[in-house]
């Protein structure tokens, strides 16, 4: 064989062909896709981490803007934050969008976020403080 076959063999053994290529893409793609699921888990957890947190702020502050302003009142969220109770910056509902729903008895005050299903009185609901239950599982 001449030299020129030779090289043009070599090149040939040695480059990747389109189907190579595509397997490896596939292969990526399905890490990337696995990835992406079990990041997703870890977000939606986050998220109700976070709302549990804010909504514990908010009944702090529903607390001490009973005890300052009016005992047997129940404040709603514009009215803490324009007391001056809660910052101008914060969240004014959930991590869903929805507001958050204060409730107030003789005694205590609780916060309730509908959850990520945006319905109250479901099994997502994020209550603060909570039953017992809603977010027992994180």
């Amino acid at each position: 064989m001449t030299k020129r076959v030779l090289r043009h063999r070599r090149f040939y053994e040695r480059a990747t062909t389109l189907v190579e290529v595509l397997i490896v893409v596939a292969i990526i793609a399905m890490v990337a896709g696995g990835i992406g699921v079990a990041a997703f888990e870890y977000w939606l957890k986050a998220k109700q981490k976070t709302t549990a947190t804010d909504a514990r702020t908010v009944r702090n502050a529903a607390r001490a803007w009973r005890m300052e302003y009016d005992a047997a009142g129940c404040p709603k969220f514009d009215e803490l934050r324009q007391a001056g109770i809660l910052d101008s910056d914060s969240r004014s509902g959930d991590a869903w969008g929805e507001p958050w729903l204060i409730q107030c008895d003789e005694v205590d005050v609780s916060v309730v976020s509908a959850g990520q299903d945006r319905k109250l009185d479901t099994s997502d609901d994020i209550r603060v403080p909570d039953g017992g239950e809603s977010m027992r599982a994180l």
